[in-house]
């Protein structure tokens, strides 16, 4: 594992992650989307991994950018919006119920209070 994923792997907090990569931040906003900026931190990471021999000053700077880019997602947009997790992802406001599955539903609906 490269030096700097090994020294990260034991933060508990989001906070930890941006004050180690020096990245400003509103405390209302963390406070509020703390596990979606970590969660897209990593899909970040996963997408452009930093490789084992890859040079300390090099995986900062992606680390970093990572981090900011995750940070800003949740600056400009809403976690519903981002749809990061997968609760998000399935609420997309369009529901399709068929009119047979209504039907069915009224009848029996009926049939219990009759």
């Amino acid at each position: 594992m490269n030096p700097v994923l090994e020294r990260i792997a034991g933060f508990s907090d989001t906070e930890q992650f941006l004050d180690f990569f020096g990245v400003e931040y509103d405390p209302g906003v963390v406070h509020v989307n703390r596990l979606h900026i970590m969660r897209r931190f990593g899909q970040y990471l996963s997408r452009t991994p930093i490789p084992d021999d890859m040079d300390e000053t090099t995986a900062m700077e992606t680390c970093k950018g990572h981090l900011i880019q995750a940070l800003n997602d949740f600056v400009k947009s809403t976690a519903a919006q981002e749809k990061v997790f997968k609760v998000f992802q399935e609420q997309d406001g369009n529901k399709n119920i068929s009119l047979d599955s209504m039907k069915t539903s009224l009848s029996a609906s009926r049939k219990k209070a009759g």
